[in-house]
């Protein structure tokens, strides 16, 4: 059940528990819990007679969040993590009992006691916990944290350790401000609140310094090593947006960004240049001998009407009829005819 308690300075307590509800109710009851926490999740939990308990402290924009219960797995997927009406988030967790791993990014984070780590809650996300836990959290809106996407982005799902000096630091910090977060004054929490924004920000620079000797690349310079990192992989039918931002280690969204400045997406960026080196190919003496739906295939295109669709959109003749326009006549000189 939920129990809403207000303190001095009016800090709102909300706690849910499954303590005094319906075995067959809990697993709807936890999901609407964490859903409130963290945003909309889907959780796998053991049996309906799962048990649970959430605490979520409201610190102006900032939330401390509780969350102790037995095992169970949770996922934000692309269709929750792009939900319009919820608040975009970074959360920062403090894995307090308990083992568990959290996978973002294309990366995959083992987490134990102590272990403090972060996820964003605008790409998809996996947590996994096999066993009963207890998770201390700080749930960041992006507007109050300055961060650029790719700061955050270095970050998420990998753990930071309580004998590492950055992790030593936090440790102590989000315990003390989510156990006692509903105690505080509203000057306190609010202060609180922004040390947790600037130590975020630290951790992320820190991270970033560690793993990079570089400068942060300049978003033109990013954005023509992504060009050219398409250019190669065109013969790829799995290139996707997704990919990309992978291997470049940035989030989605801010690849999306770079492309958007050029007043275009990133599909059909790719799309344009598969046509385009299919309109040279068809051309090349050395793809004379190849079918037009061979020329297509590598070029990553999976399926050849759907190339031929596209090539008429672009060019206002069929692929055929573009090689056949190219091709000299009969009556034409070749090569060397004249002279």
């Amino acid at each position: 059940m939920t129990t809403d308690a207000t303190t001095h300075g009016g800090v709102r307590e909300s706690i849910y528990t499954t303590e005094l509800v319906p075995p067959q109710e809990r697993r709807n009851y936890w999901r609407q819990a964490l859903s409130q926490a963290f945003g909309t999740v889907d959780i796998s939990v053991p049996t309906d007679a799962y048990c649970g308990t959430v605490r979520t402290t409201s610190l102006g924009r900032l939330r401390a969040v509780t969350v102790e219960g037995d095992g169970m797995a949770l996922r934000r997927s692309h269709r929750t993590a792009a939900g319009e009406d919820e608040e975009e988030c970074v959360v920062l967790k403090l894995l307090d009992a308990g083992v568990a791993q959290v996978e973002q990014d294309g990366r995959k984070g083992r987490i134990q006691p102590g272990d403090i780590f972060v996820y964003d809650t605008t790409r998809p996300v996996r947590l996994d916990l096999p066993r009963s836990f207890r998770i201390k959290s700080l749930v960041l809106p992006w507007g109050t944290l300055g961060l650029r996407d790719t700061q955050v982005n270095q970050i998420t799902a990998s753990p930071f350790r309580p004998d590492s000096s950055l992790g030593g630091l936090l440790s102590p910090f989000i315990t003390r401000l989510v156990d006692d977060a509903a105690a505080f004054p509203p000057h306190t929490y609010e202060l609180m609140a922004l040390n947790a924004v600037d130590l975020l920000g630290t951790l992320a620079d820190e991270w970033v310094s560690r793993t990079s000797a570089q400068a942060p690349e300049k978003p033109q310079s990013l954005l023509l090593r992504v060009q050219s990192f398409i250019d190669e992989e065109l013969a790829d039918p799995a290139l996707s947006p997704a990919h990309i931002a992978r291997v470049h280690h940035i989030s989605l969204r801010y690849l999306h960004k770079l492309f958007q400045a050029e007043g275009i997406s990133v599909s059909r960026w790719i799309l344009q240049r598969r046509l385009e080196a299919c309109r040279r190919d068809l051309l090349h003496h050395q793809m004379k001998g190849l079918t037009i739906a061979a020329v297509a295939h590598q070029r990553g295109f999976a399926s050849a009407a759907h190339f031929s669709r596209s090539f008429r959109a672009a060019y206002g003749v069929s692929p055929s009829e573009w090689r056949k326009s190219q091709q000299p006549s009969p009556d034409q000189p070749g090569d060397g005819a004249g002279l």
